[in-house]
């Protein structure tokens, strides 16, 4: 039986784990993804005791299958505060079970009993959008993904 539960300081080595098997999680590409360089264990507390770090994960049988990260975002005008939906992810061989689905009804509930009216991302691919449009997501104003990375 799955079940899904948020993160918090104390579960760094899910992080180190979930970040060693990234390209267990990541959708299929020309060229497979490499794992990601984990944070060490104080960046991890840190970033597991941050209040707007909101960090879900879908365990199934003690296994890692899902999981989906978004940050709280303040905001200068109403809504006040809203969330961005940072990265989502369902291990390759469970996909196409509902894990997503269910990861994205568990933020919602959050949002919903926190007073946080919109999420927005940009997804970067046409099975990342249409994911999203099933799970009731809406396109807005078109955007262009750009980065600035300094010292690069």
């Amino acid at each position: 039986m799955m079940h899904i539960r948020r993160l918090a300081p104390g579960d760094e080595s899910l992080l180190l784990e979930l970040a060693l098997r990234d390209p267990e999680f990541d959708i299929p590409r020309d060229s497979e993804p490499e794992p990601l360089e984990p944070l060490t264990t104080a960046e991890a507390t840190t970033y597991l005791a941050d209040p707007t770090v909101l960090f879900w994960v879908a365990v199934e049988d003690g296994a890692l299958v899902g999981f989906l990260s978004c940050n709280v975002m303040p905001y200068r005008a109403q809504p006040a505060r809203e969330l961005m939906l940072y990265e989502i992810g369902v291990h390759r061989d469970h996909r196409r079970r509902g894990i997503g689905r269910a990861l994205v009804a568990e933020m919602t509930q959050w949002m919903a009993g926190n007073g946080i009216p919109e999420v927005w991302l940009g997804a970067d691919n046409a099975g990342a959008e249409a994911f999203y449009l099933e799970c009731g997501f809406t396109f807005d104003d078109p955007a262009t993904y750009m980065i600035l990375r300094l010292g690069g």
